[in-house]
């Protein structure tokens, strides 16, 4: 039997707005509490569970043989090994460079860093973007750009005397 378009039940409609409130409920509690770290700026690690949080969601609210408390045992999988993962790298250096990238001088003095700027696909044209919005003209030789572990681009400008 083909399933219809644009609407089957309203048993089904009800069941997406609650099992959706309750869901999206439990996984807001469950963000909350495992502290503010796991909503930080995101590395790979933290986009997969993200990305994963999010087609748990969308698996919960319209596959009805996925219960809610299955939904919600696997957010609480998702955040609780994420939780993990932070907790490891936070008393581990062995398995925080096993799983962080470490920041990437792009260019130092002024000048771009032989093959940094390939290695990592970053663009001239990005790096002048990031350092029009944090204030900086034209890169002169008081300019380091560093892409940090989460993909963002930071500017750092030496004064005359550093």
């Amino acid at each position: 039997m083909d399933q219809p378009i644009f609407f089957d039940t309203w048993a089904s409609l009800g069941r997406v707005i609650l099992v959706g409130t309750l869901a999206y409920a439990g996984l807001v509690v469950m963000l909350r509490v495992s502290g503010k770290r796991t909503l930080s700026k995101m590395n790979a690690f933290d986009l997969i569970v993200t990305v994963a949080l999010g087609s748990t969601l969308a698996t919960v609210l319209l596959n009805r043989s996925v219960p809610l408390v299955e939904g919600l045992a696997a957010f609480a999988l998702l955040v609780g090994l994420q939780y993990v993962i932070t907790w490891l790298s936070v008393r581990s250096d062995q398995f925080q460079d096993l799983i962080k990238a470490e920041p990437t001088v792009l260019i130092s003095k002024g000048k771009p860093v032989p093959g940094a700027l390939t290695r990592q696909r970053v663009t001239m044209e990005e790096i002048r973007a990031a350092m029009r919005q944090s204030g900086h003209a034209e890169l002169n030789s008081d300019i380091t750009v560093v892409l940090e572990t989460d993909g963002s681009l930071s500017i750092l400008a030496h004064g005359g005397d550093g």
